[in-house]
């Protein structure tokens, strides 16, 4: 399957067969196609994991140098930030990280949530929809939408 066909199966009726695409579609991303980075990606992550915040960030931060086209880079740093309560570097990383791909459902999520945490609830509606828009069965996406709306309508 492509990365083409499992965006399609994202957006089809079948909840296994999207849940089966979205799973795809995170392997894809996570490969470079280069073993080195590859490896820093997993250590990384594995960072994140222990909460050592800094040194993901640091991880990440040199693969963004090494291989700045490499979207998951970014998105990794984003996730980190924004676990560091860094919102406006992760939101800067998650617009990197939809630069190179439009379709990072994780970022555009991210991005949303990024801006509801500055209470920004506009932005983060827009955000959750661009989400479903490219992942329909995308549950959590479609709760922090609810959300974001229910603040705006108590700003009106």
């Amino acid at each position: 399957m492509t990365e083409s066909d499992a965006l399609e199966a994202l957006r089809g009726d079948d909840v296994d067969e999207a849940a089966r695409a979205a799973e795809l579609l995170w392997n894809m991303w996570h490969r470079s196609g280069d073993a080195g980075l590859d490896a820093l990606l997993q250590e990384g992550i594995e960072a994140m994991q222990r909460d050592d915040l800094p040194a993901a960030d640091a991880i990440f931060t040199r693969m963004i140098n090494e291989a700045p086209a490499f979207a998951e880079g970014w998105n990794k740093r984003a996730t980190v930030r924004y676990m560091a309560d860094d919102y406006a570097a992760a939101i800067a990383d998650c617009r990197e990280t939809l630069a190179r791909n439009p379709n990072h459902f994780g970022a555009l999520s991210g991005q949303g949530l990024c801006h509801i945490r500055l209470g920004q609830f506009r932005e983060a509606a827009e955000l959750f929809r661009r989400t479903l828009a490219v992942h329909p069965h995308l549950g959590s996406a479609r709760d922090n939408l609810r959300t974001a709306l229910s603040e705006i309508v108590k700003l009106n």
